[in-house]
């Protein structure tokens, strides 16, 4: 069998929903018997005849009725290839480091929209500590980087600037020393930050809980056993900023997008403007 025109088929279901050559033809644009001879090169390539005709009435025949949904489908798949080819001809790999929270709740979306628009760039996703990560990229093992800076440092282009808070489970009031802290392992920046903000107060305090991911923090946290250190724009779900309970302030902290090199290849430009973009938009909103 010769390959499927697509336009044949095109006009095939156009027939087969107006009815008639002539009403196909008006809808398509096309003269009655450009309709005509597309069905019959399509009868022809399959061997079989798909329209029974008399001269009053225009009826599908069986192989008619069952080539209804194979031309369906690969209509179908010419658009999705049309959809693919025009949307993104961009292709290869992006490591891409970033911080845990990060993923947790800004990411995802710039992930989707981005593999939407660039189906064909793969991506390997790499979560852990800023500084971690930093150390990283400086190894040559990441080419593009979404995390945290403290105050002051230099490295990294700006993305937004977000107030460090306190935050536990709802009622949370009255936070005595010494302060129970629930918080990422060394070299966390929160860690850091809240540490050196209870010093500076001259409170104690006692590490509560110590988690890698904010899963972990925030479990540790719904369940009373302490108090975290947190960007307040992407607290985790069911944590509340612990308000009027005499800690000290934490200041804020930074988040940043860093390059491997100056010169970016087109899939990891393309990343990069996807993640400002939606930075703007969050940020506006």
């Amino acid at each position: 069998m010769d390959m499927l025109d697509p336009e044949q088929l095109r006009t095939f279901l156009t027939v087969e929903r107006a009815g008639g050559f002539t009403a196909a033809g008006r809808i398509l644009g096309l003269r009655q018997s450009t309709v005509s001879g597309h069905i019959a090169r399509l009868e022809q390539s399959i061997g079989r005849e798909l329209f029974r005709r008399d001269t009053r009435n225009l009826a599908l025949t069986a192989d008619g009725a069952a080539m209804i949904g194979f031309a369906r489908a690969i209509l179908d798949a010419h658009a999705q290839a049309d959809r693919y080819f025009a949307h993104s001809q961009l292709t290869g790999l992006i490591r891409l480091g970033a911080s845990d929270d990060l993923v947790a709740r800004q990411l995802p979306d710039v992930l989707v929209e981005f593999q939407n628009s660039h189906p064909g760039v793969d991506l390997e996703l790499i979560v852990g500590l800023s500084e971690y990560l930093k150390n990283r990229m400086a190894a040559g093992e990441l080419d593009l980087m979404v995390a945290k800076r403290l105050p002051g440092e230099k490295h990294g282009e700006l993305l937004w600037r977000d107030r460090l808070v306190w935050a536990g489970r709802p009622g949370t009031l009255d936070v005595r020393d010494p302060v129970p802290i629930v918080t990422y392992p060394p070299p966390s920046l929160t860690r850091h930050a809240a540490l050196r903000a209870l010093e500076r107060e001259g409170r104690t305090w006692r590490i509560a809980c110590v988690s890698d991911s904010q899963l972990g923090l925030r479990a540790a946290a719904l369940a009373g056993m302490g108090v975290v250190a947190h960007a307040e724009s992407l607290l985790p779900a069911g944590l509340v900023t612990v308000a009027d309970n005499g800690l000290p302030d934490l200041g804020e902290l930074e988040f940043v997008l860093l390059r491997r090199r100056s010169v970016l290849s087109e899939p990891e430009q393309a990343l990069c403007d996807a993640i400002i973009a939606s930075t703007h938009r969050l940020r506006a909103a």
